[in-house]
């Protein structure tokens, strides 16, 4: 379990302008791409990439709208 709050504590930030979210993101560099996976958030606020396993975390407040 802390494990995964270290993650968290770690995380990329992402706002509502940043939605739909997807790993790699832009800031991160072409060499070591994979392929583009939309992340799915947990009821906490955080993802994580199946591929690199960078962690995602929506800033408080960020409302998610429901497809």
């Amino acid at each position: 379990m802390s494990n995964a709050t270290t993650s968290a504590t770690n995380a990329v930030e992402l706002d509502g302008k940043d939605l739909p979210a997807h790993c790699p993101n832009p800031a991160m560099p072409l060499w070591s791409s994979h392929p583009r996976v939309f992340l799915e958030f947990n009821h906490d606020g955080v993802a994580k990439c199946p591929y690199c396993g960078t962690a995602y975390r929506l800033k408080p407040g960020t409302v998610v709208g429901h497809h």
